[in-house]
């Protein structure tokens, strides 16, 4: 009987302490966070046609789709989560190489292999004027689409993202400090892409380290000092891509009167060899002015990626779309490096974005003409859902470099909310 009295009490203390108004308040909270987030929804239809002029290759033909569908729960104690899905689909016929994912290798390359896939899986804690992320993610340090060094190479329809790591901090006055580990890369290719040793099933392994600050309160501008560490954990002896980055960077404005500003950027980086990689030190330079006048920008830059004839400067992981080209000619930096000299025009006809860019290329080493390229794009979104879009990249080869002239067009439109 005494037994029994004992665990009759034991009971209903315990039945009371989980029916506690407290604990039924903490449980509404947690389910109230869970359940209260916010879906995110996205749709890319694209066309993609492309003239490498290799006649070795067709013509190819693109029409695919890119969907996205995702969830960001509340927070909790200052927990969240965030699940992202991603399906790439081809419409029609494959009449292009997918990245040799779709057995269409007689046709030009368009890089949007098929496959759906958790794009970004990752759980947030937000305190001590910090986010902490640990999980499948975006990286960037810079707006979209110059991700220069570390990106999500949003042009294509697979996002890069990233098993990770990351820490953001501002505790210190109009600064941004940010460290990030990297465990994996997945990449814009799928899971059908296996180039050995590097990239197994669209992934790359890693053991990275990324540091990246940014200070905003001097009055000429936003002072960058980054620090990235490349190890390609699969890679050869021989890897070039196993590198050391550090970099400095100072970007800003000043305005003349109200309706003109003058812009200005100057970027220095050194890249080394790092953990088992092997290259020779080179080193990235650019240089940037321009003005804004009236919603339009106007800007000359020249950019200098070194290289020796056997290493290059190089940026791996970067959204490398947005730099030298639309046309994509110089993705990966010639063993010659190379230097881009362009024009920039930006500004906005009928309500509808216009960027219209110009390069001239020239190799860093025995300055041997690398061609030119002409580059368009008109933009326009409605009612901050809907985007429709056209684009033309136009590149002229030099026969004192090589390669091919190459066209490319796109007309795209997509839905986002």
């Amino acid at each position: 009987m005494k037994k029994l009295t004992a665990l009759t009490i034991m009971a209903s203390g315990l039945s009371s302490f989980a029916f506690s108004p407290a604990t039924v308040q903490a449980e509404d909270a947690f389910m109230d966070a869970l359940t209260g987030g916010k879906v995110s929804f996205s749709a890319r239809a694209r066309y993609e046609n492309v003239d490498d002029g290799n006649n070795a290759t067709k013509d190819a033909d693109a029409y695919t789709l890119r969907t996205t569908l995702g969830y960001k729960t509340g927070v909790f104690h200052g927990f969240s989560g965030f699940v992202e899905f991603e399906d790439v689909s081809h419409l029609g016929s494959d009449n292009f190489n997918a990245a040799g994912t779709n057995g269409e290798g007689d046709y030009a390359i368009v890089a949007d292999p098929e496959g759906t896939e958790v794009n970004q899986a990752y759980l947030a804690y937000n305190n001590f004027d910090s986010t902490f992320k640990f999980g499948r993610q975006i990286i960037t340090y810079r707006d979209a689409p110059f991700h220069r060094y570390i990106g999500t190479v949003g042009w294509r329809q697979n996002w890069q993202t990233f098993d990770a790591f990351t820490i953001v901090n501002k505790s210190l006055p109009d600064t941004t400090i940010s460290y990030a580990y990297l465990n994996q890369v997945h990449t814009i290719f799928g899971e059908d892409r296996t180039v050995a040793p590097i990239l197994n099933d669209g992934d790359i392994d890693m053991d990275s380290h990324l540091f990246n600050i940014q200070y905003s309160g001097l009055p000429i501008g936003t002072l960058e000092g980054y620090t990235y560490l490349l190890d390609y954990e699969d890679a050869v002896d021989d890897n070039k891509n196993s590198t050391a980055t550090y970099g400095l960077r100072l970007a800003g404005g000043q305005s003349v009167n109200d309706d003109f500003k003058v812009i200005y950027t100057a970027e220095y980086a050194t890249q080394d060899d790092y953990a088992e990689g092997e290259m020779d030190q080179q080193n990235y330079y650019l240089l940037e002015l321009g003005g804004k006048y009236k919603g339009w920008l106007l800007k000359l830059s020249h950019e200098v990626q070194e290289g020796d004839g056997v290493d290059a400067f190089r940026t791996p992981l970067g959204t490398n779309h947005a730099y030298q080209g639309w046309a994509d000619k110089f993705l990966s930096t010639p063993a010659q490096g190379l230097e881009d000299t362009y024009v920039t025009l930006v500004g906005n006809v009928m309500g509808a974005k216009l960027v219209a860019v110009y390069h001239d290329y020239e190799t860093d080493e025995n300055s041997l003409d690398a061609g030119d390229e002409f580059d368009v794009m008109l933009a326009k979104t409605f009612k901050k859902h809907y985007t429709l879009g056209v684009k033309y990249a136009d590149y002229n080869a030099d026969d004192e470099f090589g390669g091919t002239d190459t066209e490319k067009f796109w007309l795209w439109g997509q839905v986002k909310f």
